[in-house]
């Protein structure tokens, strides 16, 4: 038996399935539209490459389209909120539902259940497939479309300073026991902090007494001279494990090796304020569906024929895109140390999770 708060069964299922069908719908509609522009922009940088051809597009599309789902998926459940309550309303079918004595909350009990159901896949759907996508299409877009080493945990674009060394490398792939470098650049400054050397090499391994770039090309900042070196020990301060600590992607970890890599890094004193907020936004990310029936709900109540539905509907819209701008605005400030990370993940969803019960109660009366 349902509990007071849900209308019967075949109300709840009826509105579970209706909504559900137009979420589904609307991120398909979105997916396709925009994975068709990525691809414009990306395939001829793709198909640039020696050898690549419609296997590394359809590669391109595989790894894309788990990113596009994630973040569009809440932008879909807000859109299908305001096309089947509005739907519902022009149809007078809300009217019934009130004469039949369900308050608003009631009404709604069916699609925020769904949104609930959203949200959990969501969660998972992030953990086990985007981070995958997200770790793979960095390494390979940083290889420009081009070979990387077979390896699943493959990290891009480390940055990495020591006393006078400064060393770049465009992928990192291996743990500390065998790592490699690939696209390696190092930069040795003097006492005044000025450049004087720089080392290109296309690999580079470490040893004891440093890093290892072969088939390396030098370039001399004060004589302006190139020559090659097949040989370069650089860098012995910069470890394997400093590296792994410096690679930190949270996009491409997920929540428990995210838990992992920020106790690392505090325990070697680096700061992990970004880290710990992009924590909490994996568990407030995919909750964010939640919210969107109760935001859009505006769109629900109100005569139609008084010809404010469209306007209703746009306020809807409204509160829905003006959360993920506030939500994307408090986790840059919980970068930059502005709002602690819980703050940063937490307060956009508790503030329009109010302003939307607010608006639900005005709007109903």
């Amino acid at each position: 038996m349902l509990l007071d708060f849900f209308p019967s069964r075949t109300l709840t299922v009826y509105l579970a399935r209706l909504f559900l069908t137009r979420i589904v719908a609307v991120l398909v509609m979105l997916v396709l539209v925009l994975m068709m522009l990525d691809l414009l922009g990306e395939s001829g940088d793709i198909l640039a490459v020696p050898g690549n051809g419609q296997a590394e597009l359809l590669r391109y599309v595989s790894l894309r389209i788990p990113q596009l789902v994630a973040r569009f998926l809440p932008y879909s459940v807000l859109l299908a909120t305001i096309i089947t309550l509005a739907t519902l309303n022009q149809n007078s079918e809300v009217i019934s539902m009130k004469a039949a004595g369900l308050s608003a909350h009631q009404v709604l009990a069916p699609l925020v259940l769904t949104a609930i159901f959203i949200a959990g896949l969501s969660f998972v759907f992030n953990e086990r497939v985007v981070t995958r996508a997200t770790a793979s299409l960095d390494a390979w877009s940083s290889a420009e479309y081009g070979p990387i080493l077979p390896d699943s945990g493959v990290r891009n674009n480390v940055y990495m300073a020591e006393g006078r060394d400064i060393l770049l490398a465009a992928t990192v792939a291996g743990d500390a026991s065998n790592m490699v470098l690939s696209k390696v650049t190092y930069y040795r400054r003097n006492a005044s902090g000025m450049i004087v050397d720089e080392i290109r090499a296309p690999r580079a391994t470490f040893t004891r007494s440093g890093w290892v770039l072969t088939d390396a090309t030098r370039f001399d900042v004060r004589r302006t001279q190139t020559s090659k070196l097949p040989r370069a020990t650089v860098a012995a301060g910069i470890t394997p494990e400093r590296v792994l600590i410096s690679s930190v992607d949270a996009d491409s970890q997920d929540i428990f090796t995210l838990a992992k890599s920020i106790d690392a890094m505090k325990v070697a004193g680096r700061r992990t304020s970004e880290l710990e907020a992009a924590w909490w936004h994996k568990i407030s990310g995919p909750l964010s569906s939640v919210l969107m029936p109760i935001l859009g709900a505006v769109a629900a109540f109100g005569l139609a024929r008084s010809g404010q539905l469209l306007v209703r509907s746009v306020i809807g819209m409204a509160l829905g895109f003006a959360y993920f701008v506030i939500d994307n605005a408090a986790l840059a400030m919980g970068n930059f140390g502005g709002y602690p990370p819980f703050i940063a993940a937490w307060a956009p969803f508790l503030l329009f999770a109010l302003v939307g019960e607010t608006v639900l109660i005005r709007t109903e009366e």
